[in-house]
């Protein structure tokens, strides 16, 4: 995506997620509970457009880069970034798992067949031996989900950022 396309698609996500209602008035999970659900699972949209509206909507993107950090003992996330241990991450949103040339994935995340949207993504960061058992992925996994929605957001933004 260019540059230029990038403030419209983050406006037009925005607003197709959006019906107009205030989450805090709908009672029962909390507003921050809701937004979290709402920003990772976004009907009728695609995961690209899912990411740039989640970086765009109020995030702590300081923190997402603070929880990071954990995953750049294995992953790279710049364009055209080499693969360590783990693969790069770069532009890694709206694509399918174990697509990235040139790394060597384990035989379950292939055959997986799954496609990194915010939700996979989400399920993945929390607990990535659970959504795929027998993967080579030894992280632990982020417990916290507010921390999630934080990295996945940094992760969009940055590679926004590098198109």
């Amino acid at each position: 995506m260019s540059r230029i396309l990038l403030p419209v698609l983050a406006s037009l996500a925005l607003l197709a997620c959006s019906d107009g209602a205030d989450p805090a008035a709908s009672g029962g999970t909390s507003a921050a509970a809701q937004s979290v659900s709402a920003d990772l699972t976004a009907p009728d949209a695609a995961p690209v457009e899912q990411a740039v509206a989640l970086a765009t909507s109020g995030p702590d993107l300081a923190n997402g880069q603070r929880q990071f950090r954990r995953c750049q003992s294995c992953h790279t996330l710049n364009e055209g970034g080499r693969h360590t241990v783990g693969p790069n991450l770069h532009d890694v949103i709206g694509h399918p798992a174990a697509s990235a040339a040139g790394f060597s994935y384990s035989r379950a995340l292939r055959e997986a067949g799954l496609t990194w949207d915010l939700e996979t993504l989400d399920a993945w960061i929390e607990n990535p031996r659970e959504l795929v058992p027998g993967n080579r992925m030894s992280f632990v996994g982020l417990r916290n989900a507010q921390d999630r929605r934080d990295v996945i957001a940094y992760m969009a933004a940055t590679t926004a950022q590098g198109d």
